[in-house]
């Protein structure tokens, strides 16, 4: 049994102020975008009024943390607990209480996200260990205690360098860099590479920065940093790549690239996986993201039946809005739509986006998840990850089956599952 646990917190002031290149810089008054969680006659709820945009009222007590372990435990003891929330941990005034009270050694504890930020001395990471902490997701940007200074606003980084060492030492460690293109990448890449390898981390996580619309930014507070051109995807793919061979860590390029297992999209490239998942029945389109679209479109092309995949702009299907609705060329859309689970549009607006060229047609929200975001894979097995997919892309084409249209009559009354519980004839 795995429990999880989030500390709360709030960007840019509960994690020792903004990274340069932080997704929330710049985040001011946002009018809620709609999600699946609104009513059907109102967009607003307090998902995306409030958690998208991860406002809180900043960490919450130790006391609150205690109950909610023990609340999922269920007096049973844990066999992992993951740690994680909106601001950084090592910013958490009781981080340290919190793990001895929770694990006291005994119960592995994993921090899923720390800059180290909230270090000043240079041995803290030692208690945490003494404590239970034994995996860490550590956000590094670079081992150059100068550029950590000016870019992530360390303002001890040679206490967070110390720390990030004793846990390399003692613990599973995999590091993050966000690169940004004549400033951490490289030589200062390479650097920083040798330095991990060199204290112990078992992997790194490279990744690019949102500093458009169609990368992600969307409450209005693009660039993050302006007059840079963030790298590509398909770059950190490529760079990923070179660094994975020249090093003996687990090395992944996050949206694109896990060499290892193969995610995000492993059945892409496993075929002979897809023989585990049901026949498709009916004809439906699914709208996805632009890097989901090669692959999703693979898998869907080797499955056959009447499914196709389209896509918009937007890098991360979770993070399309009504816009990216509005803009999509409808020619090859069909009467069923399978949209991302999170897509934070309001239903009754996709509807009437999908309509607007006087076809009637229906949308549903798929599953939240299709893959395992590179991110989360370099701790999984390939086995684990297409085990993940498989179960994913079986409700996925189960819905499909069950709201798409049949290709022999594609005028059949269906129930709506969406908005309303009475059979619609399109």
């Amino acid at each position: 049994m795995e429990v999880t646990v989030d500390v709360g917190g709030r960007p840019g002031l509960d994690c020792g102020g903004f990274c340069s290149f932080c997704y929330f810089k710049g985040v001011k008054d946002v009018k809620p975008l709609g999600c699946r969680q609104c009513k059907p006659h109102k967009k607003s709820c307090d998902y995306c009024r409030r958690a998208v945009i991860e406002i809180e009222p900043g960490f919450k007590p130790l006391e609150q943390l205690i109950f909610e372990v023990a609340q999922q435990s269920c007096s049973n003891t844990p066999d992992r607990i993951i740690v994680k929330g909106n601001g950084d941990l090592s910013c958490y005034p009781d981080i340290l209480k919190f793990v001895k009270t929770v694990s006291d050694g005994e119960v592995p504890v994993c921090l899923d996200y720390t800059s180290g930020k909230g270090f000043v001395r240079g041995d803290e990471a030692g208690q945490l260990v003494d404590a239970g902490v034994r995996r860490v997701s550590f956000s590094i940007f670079s081992t150059d205690a100068g550029l950590r200074r000016k870019y992530v606003n360390d303002r001890h980084p040679e206490a967070v360098l110390s720390n990030l060492r004793i846990f390399c030492e003692e613990c599973d460690v995999y590091g993050m860099i966000v690169l940004i293109p004549g400033v951490n990448d490289g030589a200062e890449l390479e650097k920083t590479a040798r330095d991990l390898e060199e204290m112990g981390a078992k992997g790194l996580m490279l990744m690019s920065f949102a500093n458009t619309r169609e990368q992600g930014l969307i409450f209005g507070n693009e660039p993050i940093m302006p007059g840079i051109s963030p790298y590509s995807v398909e770059s950190i793919k490529r760079i990923a790549m070179m660094v994975d061979e020249a090093y003996d860590m687990r090395v992944i390029g996050t949206p694109l690239m896990d060499p290892y297992t193969g995610a995000p999209f492993a059945l892409a490239h496993h075929k002979e996986e897809l023989k585990k998942l049901p026949e498709i029945e009916n004809s439906a389109t699914i709208i996805t993201s632009s890097v989901a679209y090669p692959l999703l479109s693979s898998i869907f092309g080797d499955l056959g039946g009447e499914v196709n995949v389209v896509s918009v702009k937007k890098e991360i299907g979770n993070l399309m809005t009504i816009e990216d609705f509005n803009e999509l060329d409808l020619k090859n859309v069909k009467e069923r739509v399978i949209i991302p689970g999170m897509v934070l549009a309001h239903d009754r607006e996709i509807r009437k986006a999908l309509r607007r060229d006087g076809q009637r047609r229906l949308a549903f929200r798929g599953p939240d998840d299709l893959t395992v975001e590179s991110e989360r894979s370099i701790y999984m097995t390939p086995r684990q990850v297409l085990d993940r997919e498989i179960e994913a892309f079986t409700g996925l084409i189960e819905e499909i089956n069950e709201v798409g249209v049949e290709p022999s009559d594609r005028f059949t009354g269906i129930r709506c599952i969406q908005d309303c519980s009475t059979p619609l004839t399109c």
